[in-house]
């Protein structure tokens, strides 16, 4: 029997966990929303207020479902304050160790039927249900960022997800009005395994010196059309992201063609993350992003 869900619990208010708690009150749920201290939750909800708002300045949303959408989220500063949840989603860092803390953590304040969700880009569902107390009732939920803008969300089921979880899941993401892709639990699932690959390669190219940064993003977006170039895409998911994905599919797959590219190693080495943080492949600090090679 599909556990039907109403009450959702998000763990992390970051730039995924807020998009995560955004959709999710505007379709209804009730959202309790956790993070590791006070003022990362109040800063997740302003974020929330801004992207509301902006929305309806564009008449996406009324003023009405603004303010009835975030009456539903909640701050949850303990994990004992997701008791009643339905499933929750965790969408921390991208370091298995952590998220695997996260999942040892919270079981104990979980009631039994609840799922749990992870909204990892790349990391094995089955391993990361295994640290938990319900591997059946546990599934990979990724959502693309921004979340309230990207149309897709990935479901990925473990080994032992069962049918129930997977049935509530489905219909989980298709009240959100998100379009669902299925993929099997492989390193980096789809999306990841088909995009992270190809800036990684762009990067190459910078790094062989066949383009510099500019020459590389304006072939990509005038030559195949996509809306924003691979090293411009790169700084918008963080550097630090695209290295651990890559490393994810290099250790998983132990296939060379996997392997980082080295000049992606050093700008995270040099705490230059791209936006986040200011600088990556173009520096932000200006009026203007100005490319660093």
């Amino acid at each position: 029997m599909a556990v039907k869900i109403q009450n959702v619990g998000v763990i992390g208010a970051g730039q995924m966990g807020n998009g995560i708690a955004h959709v999710c009150a505007l379709a209804g749920f009730s959202v309790m929303l956790n993070d590791v201290s006070p003022d990362r939750i109040k800063a997740g909800m302003a974020t929330i207020n801004g992207n509301m708002t902006r929305q309806v300045s564009k008449k996406t949303i009324s003023e009405d479902d603004r303010a009835k959408a975030l009456g539903r989220i909640k701050a949850a500063e303990k994990y004992d304050a997701l008791s009643a949840c339905d499933i929750v989603i965790e969408t921390a860092t991208e370091k298995e160790e952590v998220k695997r803390k996260i999942f040892g953590d919270v079981c104990a304040s979980l009631k039994p039927e609840a799922i749990l969700a992870s909204n990892t880009s790349s990391i094995s569902i089955t391993r990361l249900a295994s640290s938990t107390d319900r591997p059946e009732r546990f599934i990979g939920i990724h959502f693309m960022n921004p979340v309230p803008l990207m149309e897709l969300v990935e479901l990925i089921r473990g080994i032992a997800t069962d049918d129930a979880t997977f049935e509530a899941s489905k219909i989980f993401v298709a009240k959100l009005g998100k379009t669902i892709a299925v993929s099997e639990d492989f390193p980096a699932f789809i999306v990841n395994r088909v995009l992270l690959p190809m800036i990684n390669e762009a990067i190459y190219t910078l790094y062989e010196g066949v383009g510099n940064v500019e020459a590389i993003d304006t072939a990509m977006r005038l030559g195949a059309h996509h809306p924003m170039g691979p090293l411009e895409l790169a700084d918008f998911i963080g550097l630090d992201t695209c290295l651990s994905v890559m490393q994810v599919l290099h250790e998983g797959l132990a296939d060379s063609k996997y392997r980082p590219c080295p000049l992606l190693v050093k700008y995270v080495e040099a705490g230059w993350l791209g936006r986040k943080t200011q600088r990556g492949f173009y520096d932000y600090r200006g009026a203007k992003p100005v490319p660093t090679r």
